[in-house]
C-alpha cells in the first residue's frame, strides 16, 4: 500500500536520510585510512547488502528484486564503482566538508545531462544556474601555491558526474524495474565488481579494531536507502531535495569532532554558490511544473 503523501513527514525521513548517510561517509573516510580504496568500495556494497535484501524481502518481497533491464542495472552497477571509488580515495585527505561541497554540484549535473540523455528542455534560467554552480565548484578547488586545482579534488568531480549519469539511469529504470531491485543489484554489481579489482591488492581485515566501523557502514548504507525510499514515496521532489545540502551541517560536525578541522574561506564561499545555483534550478523546477497541469512530482 502506498503511503499517504505529506511534505512534512517525507522532510522529516530526508532530514534522517541525510544525516544517516552523513555517518556512512564517516565510516568510509575512516576506514580509507587502514585500506585500499577499492576495498573500502568493495565493503561499501557488501556491507549494507545483508541489510537491504532483509528490508526488501520484508517489505515488498523476493518477486521485487527481479530485474528488466539488464544493462542498465549493470550500468549503473559500475557508474557505483566509479562514484564510491572516487569518493573514497578523495577522503582520504580531504575534509568531508569540502567533498561535500564539491558533490553538491551533482543536481545541477543531473540537469543538464538530462537534455542529451532525456531529452528534457531546460530554459536559459536554468542553463545560467548550472553555470554558477560550476564557477563554484571552481571557488572550492582553487588551492594554495600548486596550482588550481587538486587531484582528490577532482576526483569528487568525477564522483558527482558518475552519481548524474546513474541518476540518469534511474529515471529510465523506473519505467520497467522497481525501486527494489534498483538498489539491491546496484549493491550487489557494485560489491563484486569493486571486489575483483580489489582483490590482488586485499588487506587482511582487523576484524577487532574495524569491525564495528564496517557494521556501521553497512547499516548505516542501508537504514539512509530505507529513509530517503520514504521520504520520495511521501513528499514532492522538488519540496524535499534541497534538504540534502542539510548534510554539510553534519559532516562539518564530524570533521571537527574527529579531525579538528573546519572548512576554509574557499570551501564556505564555494558552498555558498553552489547551494544557492541548486536551490534555484530546484525553484525553476517548481515554476516549470506549475505551468504544465496534470504534472506530478516522480517520487
Amino acid at each position: 500500500m502506498q503511503p499517504a503523501r505529506s511534505n512534512v513527514a517525507a522532510a522529516a525521513w530526508m532530514l534522517a536520510a541525510v544525516a544517516i548517510f552523513s555517518c556512512m561517509d564517516t565510516a568510509m573516510k575512516l576506514l580509507s585510512a587502514h585500506y585500499p580504496t577499492l576495498q573500502v568500495t568493495t565493503l561499501r556494497g557488501a556491507a549494507s547488502l545483508p541489510f537491504v535484501l532483509g528490508w526488501v524481502l520484508a517489505s515488498a518481497g523476493p518477486r521485487s528484486i527481479l530485474p528488466r533491464r539488464w544493462g542498465l542495472h549493470l550500468l549503473r552497477g559500475v557508474l557505483g564503482v566509479v562514484m564510491i571509488g572516487c569518493f573514497v580515495f578523495a577522503l582520504r585527505t580531504l575534509p568531508l566538508s569540502t567533498a561535500y561541497t564539491i558533490y553538491f554540484v551533482s543536481p545541477l549535473l543531473v540537469a543538464a545531462l538530462s537534455v542529451p540523455l532525456l531529452g528534457e528542455y531546460v530554459g536559459p534560467r536554468r542553463w545560467a544556474a548550472i553555470a554558477v554552480g560550476l564557477l563554484g565548484v571552481i571557488v572550492v578547488l582553487r588551492p594554495g601555491g600548486d596550482g588550481l586545482v587538486s587531484l582528490p579534488g577532482l576526483m569528487v568531480l568525477v564522483a558527482a558526474t558518475a552519481y548524474a549519469v546513474a541518476a540518469v539511469t534511474v529515471s529510465l529504470l523506473t519505467r520497467t524495474d522497481s525501486p527494489q531491485s534498483m538498489v539491491v543489484w546496484f549493491l550487489l554489481i557494485m560489491a563484486l565488481g569493486a571486489g575483483a579489482m580489489a582483490a590482488p591488492q586485499w588487506q587482511a581485515i582487523d576484524w577487532k579494531a574495524h569491525g564495528w566501523l564496517i557494521g556501521g557502514l553497512g547499516l548505516s548504507g542501508a537504514l539512509g536507502q530505507v529513509a530517503l525510499t520514504a521520504a520520495f514515496q511521501r513528499g514532492q521532489a522538488s519540496v524535499i531535495a534541497p534538504l540534502e545540502y542539510t548534510g554539510l551541517l553534519w559532516v562539518i560536525g564530524w570533521d571537527w569532532a574527529l579531525w579538528q578541522v573546519l572548512p576554509d574561506r574557499w570551501t564556505w564561499a564555494g558552498a555558498a554558490i553552489i547551494v544557492a545555483s541548486g536551490l534555484y534550478l530546484l525553484h525553476r523546477e517548481r515554476v516549470g511544473r506549475r505551468r504544465r497541469p496534470g504534472t506530478v512530482d516522480h517520487p
